[in-house]
């Protein structure tokens, strides 16, 4: 199987390179940018615009550039690098795709040409407070009236919900279902707030607001949604392998620089088999991260949920594991906002909890346990001699 990039694929991994480390190879200007609203750097967002990075999941008839699943990880990863704060992954991936995927031509046209123009920040506003990474929405529910809709309830945590212009909103279905809805972003209660990560999320609260149906009108969409959920997940893990390799080498640096007793870090055995274990968990995730990356290009439902999962799982304990030596090898520092590594943990962190953290991509994965065909170990001994 060849993992390879092409050489318009290279192209695009050292443009994204380059935009992104021009703002953020400075740690001082993210960790600026995090702290005040909306949390992410605006004219930043502008240029990957003109780049045509926000467009590059859409078709071209959308307003977009039509790549494919491999230019978005490759986008991913490169914003991973650099733990860019702008909502690549909530907004344009996750929001973006669904209205890719549900939305009329009319509507497609409309929000994915002001998003991919950078006119735009779209958000997902599924989340409810008590539910698990459903694909369902349960306590928001939509009232008809004749031809126009109402909804009621309370999403939370809608990530960059403060700052989105549109949002796109999932709903219980008078019929039964999961419908989606869209609504200008300030027709609701919105209450932001920062996230531990340096992100931004929102308490959206609706009472009877009106909103306008994603595609048709009263049509279950709950299977749209958990592909695209699952779509996102295989993205955000491309976005946590480049954060866990700038951790490795952050740290794999610091060892080699620091000393103690007059010698280098990494001179101390014990010290350099603990980089060489995150080095494998690093590895081993990449290699699960490009898998499931082709496997989402390969366009299958089903594998891409079982891809999803397994990729989830890996990335989870992965990213743990890179996370925590992380901040054991460097010692105190580690621990101060202004030093990298801490933000580069913290983002990981969420990146486990944005789609379901191990836990729950163990539990779909072992569910599925029971379907698997019996296999004699006797017979495989026998065909393989």
């Amino acid at each position: 199987m060849d993992f390879s990039y092409d050489d318009e694929q290279d192209a695009l991994r050292d443009a994204v390179r380059g935009l992104v480390g021009k703002t953020y190879s400075d740690f001082e200007h993210r960790r600026q940018s995090t702290m005040q609203d909306p949390g992410f750097d605006e004219k930043q967002w502008q240029r990957m615009a003109e780049m045509g990075l926000l467009g590059l999941p859409f078709a071209e008839e959308d307003g977009g550039v039509g790549a494919g699943p491999i230019e978005i990880a490759i986008v991913c990863q490169e914003l991973g690098r650099v733990i860019a704060p702008e909502p690549y992954l909530t907004s344009v991936v996750l929001a973006g795709g669904l209205v890719a995927a549900v939305g009329t031509a009319e509507q497609r046209a409309e929000i994915l040409g002001a998003l991919s123009g950078g006119e735009s920040v779209l958000a997902f506003a599924h989340d409810e407070p008590g539910s698990r990474w459903s694909p369902t929405a349960q306590s928001v529910t939509a009232t008809q009236d004749g031809a126009s809709w109402t909804l009621s309830g309370t999403k939370e945590p809608v990530h960059h919900g403060a700052r989105a212009d549109l949002l796109v909103v999932s709903a219980a279905l008078p019929g039964g279902g999961t419908g989606l809805f869209l609504l200008e972003g300030d027709a609701a209660t919105r209450v932001g707030y920062p996230t531990y990560d340096g992100g931004r999320a929102a308490r959206i609260d609706l009472d009877g607001t009106a909103a306008t149906p994603l595609g048709e009108a009263g049509v279950d969409v709950s299977a749209s949604i958990a592909i695209v959920q699952d779509i996102t997940r295989v993205m955000a893990a491309n976005l946590a392998l480049g954060a866990m390799q700038t951790a490795l080498r952050a740290t794999t640096d610091y060892l080699k620089s620091r000393k103690q007793f007059g010698v280098p870090l990494s001179t101390f055995q014990a010290l350099t088999f603990r980089a060489a274990d995150m080095y494998v968990s690093q590895e081993l995730t990449h290699s699960l991260v490009d898998w499931a990356t082709m496997v989402v290009a390969q366009g299958d439902p089903a594998a891409v949920a079982d891809a999803a999962a397994r990729v989830s799982l890996q990335v989870s304990r992965a990213g743990r594991h890179v996370g925590q030596e992380t901040i054991q090898l460097h010692g105190g520092i580690a621990m101060t906002a202004e030093y990298s590594v801490g933000s580069y943990v913290k983002v990981l962190t969420a990146l486990d909890h944005l789609l379901g953290d191990g836990t729950h991509h163990l539990g779909r994965l072992s569910e599925q346990v029971t379907s698997y065909t019996d296999i004699d170990p006797l017979t495989l001994r026998r065909d393989a001699s």
